[in-house]
């Protein structure tokens, strides 16, 4: 069934364009407008395969458009998630705040560790394979993981792990928890893409992380970019931990 849409505003004459309309019963808008159809504007844009662009006067916008901003959560699949770590143009960087992951401990590499002490990580396994593959292309990944004092038996785990993490073009640097604190850093984990979009990492009470939440308001995107400044100019290579953590 088609959907029904009301006329919410225009800034024509009477041509019908531009044009903004609200679906009712949503918070869903309709956009009227001139189509972008040049191939060298629209290289520019990051649209999806059946988006298109129009452009429109700004008072169409600010005359009938949302006063009040509206926070609705943006979440997406893990599908969706892991495919932000192929289509990034230039880095993707993460804060990494936990004491435990129970994903890690789910691994045969965790138990291994555990016994040894060390693993003999597979450098040739498909995440590995396409880590190297983007990091070969230019893109950075870096991390900092925040330890605890003396570090857990996950963050011993993920030490060793960034081993692995080096191998295959991550960057890897560690901060302690008491310096992390000092700098007011976020108590979240998340992923910055591009510098333009946050990917927010939820997790349960048992340490399951749960679902992934973007944020791409700039203002939000900025704070968490001033939370990666900060904690990677104070943050020292994984291979200098605990004993050069700064403090």
């Amino acid at each position: 069934m088609a959907r029904r849409f009301w006329k919410v505003g225009t800034t024509s004459g009477n041509n019908g364009c531009p044009t903004l309309y609200t679906e009712p019963g949503s918070d869903t808008y309709v956009v009227q407008g001139d189509p972008v159809t040049d191939p060298a504007e629209l290289a520019q844009l990051d649209l999806a395969d059946g988006e298109a662009a129009v452009t429109v006067p700004r008072e169409l916008l600010a005359n009938f458009g949302p006063k009040e901003p509206v926070h609705a959560p943006q979440t997406i699949s893990f599908d969706e998630f892991d495919g932000m770590f192929t289509t990034l143009k230039y880095s993707a960087w993460r804060l990494e705040t936990r004491r435990r992951y129970a994903w890690d401990e789910q691994q045969d590499t965790y138990h291994r560790f555990l016994e040894h002490g060390r693993v003999d990580w597979d450098l040739d396994d498909p995440w590995c394979q396409e880590r190297r593959e983007q990091a070969a292309l230019g893109k950075a990944f870096q991390r900092v993981r925040i330890l605890d004092e003396p570090p857990t038996e996950g963050q011993r785990y993920l030490l060793d792990n960034a081993r692995r993490n080096s191998a295959v073009g991550e960057t890897i640097r560690v901060l302690a928890r008491s310096k992390a604190d000092e700098l007011h850093l976020p108590r979240e984990d998340f992923w910055l893409f591009d510098a333009r979009v946050v990917a927010l990492l939820h997790f349960d009470q048992d340490d399951e992380m749960t679902g992934v939440e973007l944020i791409t308001d700039p203002v939000e995107v900025l704070r968490y970019a001033q939370a990666r400044e900060a904690a990677w100019h104070h943050a020292v290579p994984y291979d200098q931990a605990p004993g050069n953590l700064p403090m």
